[in-house]
């Protein structure tokens, strides 16, 4: 018994449970965004779109993950943050976390397959197979760009959850431009503004860590951008993509099916300050990172990191509640975009207190 249990909680270990759980919760965040933009209500059906993403997402990406550390298993023991893995202390072995993973990638499939939809699944399905062979097998060893592109895999949670609230969406099979159709247009811009939203906040988030923790990447062979391109490089991608996240911002409206930029309403108007302010004081703490010789570069560079983190989830919840907006029963005392104003104040004011 005792076995039993100890193989079990190397299995839950190599699907990378604290990764995927936040994984998913970003498609949570879309689909109760599109239950109330589109259907304007949050009720049991809800829930149970909800219950079935998370189980097919966990499935999916905690297969990909258990894959990826069977690929990994010749450096990871030699790295200090992956050399307590599973397969790196021997708890487990290669042969049976490769089934494993595998096992779980099939399953998750199926299940959105049948649970949810066709496109659903296929972008399930295409998080594993790019974050295998794309990032995995192929960037993550030989380009300083392994991160940028390897981000889509991580990107696409948003969609998965999207396209499972649509409802009925089917692939198209009669023509490539039909097919692309299908997976592309599953009804609004706000899962491409939320995948467009993780894919620019990747580099940045994890850069910032990389500028002083990737001697150990170095050590391995894994190009990482301040190893190869130098931090002076690093730094000025990173305020690239930081000014993506700014204008991205500006796109808030499209992400509610709001067109006509003329004719915003309050809640519009809020919304788009306040991912604007949010982008920003992320961005400035990516501008703020000193990497002179003569200063430690930890300090800034983690603070950026952290902040990173904060602004993702933000970013996340201002974005339901605002979509909350579009849900207004009789009594409804909530203003979601107001609410969202008081805990951007609250968040930027309580990080600042704690830097000072």
């Amino acid at each position: 018994m005792t076995e039993t249990r100890g193989l079990g909680k190397s299995l839950f270990s190599l699907t990378k449970p604290r990764v995927v759980v936040l994984l998913q919760i970003t498609a949570m965040c879309a689909i109760l965004s599109h239950n109330l933009i589109v259907n304007n209500k949050i009720n049991r059906d809800t829930l149970e779109i909800m219950m079935i993403v998370f189980i097919g997402g966990y499935l999916t990406a905690g297969g990909a993950n258990c894959i990826n550390m069977w690929y990994d298993r010749d450096i990871d023991p030699i790295m200090t943050r992956t050399s307590k893995r599973p397969l790196s202390v021997g708890d487990i072995t290669p042969k049976a976390a490769l089934i494993f993973g595998i096992s779980i990638s099939i399953i998750g499939t199926i299940w959105l397959l049948e649970m949810a939809n066709e496109v659903a699944a296929f972008w399930a399905l295409f998080s594993i197979l790019f974050y295998v062979f794309i990032y995995t097998i192929w960037l993550k060893r030989t380009s300083v760009q392994n991160i940028v592109i390897g981000g889509i895999a991580g990107s696409t949670p948003p969609v998965i959850g999207w396209a499972a609230a649509e409802g009925e969406l089917e692939l198209a099979s009669s023509s490539i431009l039909d097919f692309m159709n299908s997976i592309l247009n599953i009804g609004g811009y706000m899962p491409w503004f939320m995948f467009l939203l993780i894919f620019f906040w990747t580099p940045p988030h994890f850069w910032a860590l990389a500028l002083y923790r990737s001697e150990e990447y170095e050590k391995v062979g894994v190009p990482m951008m301040p190893n190869v391109k130098g931090k002076e490089r690093t730094l000025f991608e990173m305020k690239i993509y930081s000014i993506f996240l700014v204008l991205l911002s500006l796109t808030t409206p499209l992400a509610f099916q709001e067109k006509n930029y003329l004719d915003l309403d309050f809640n519009m108007y809020l919304a788009i300050i306040n991912s604007l302010i949010l982008s920003i004081w992320y961005g400035v703490t990516i501008w703020e990172i000193n990497i002179n010789k003569n200063n430690d570069i930890m300090p800034t560079a983690s603070h950026s990191f952290f902040v990173s983190l904060t602004y993702l989830a933000v970013m996340f919840i201002i974005l339901v509640l605002t979509s909350s907006t579009f849900y207004q029963p009789p009594g409804f005392p909530i203003n979601g975009a107001v609410l969202s104003t008081v805990l951007i104040v609250y968040i930027i004011l309580r990080k600042r207190g704690r830097k000072e």
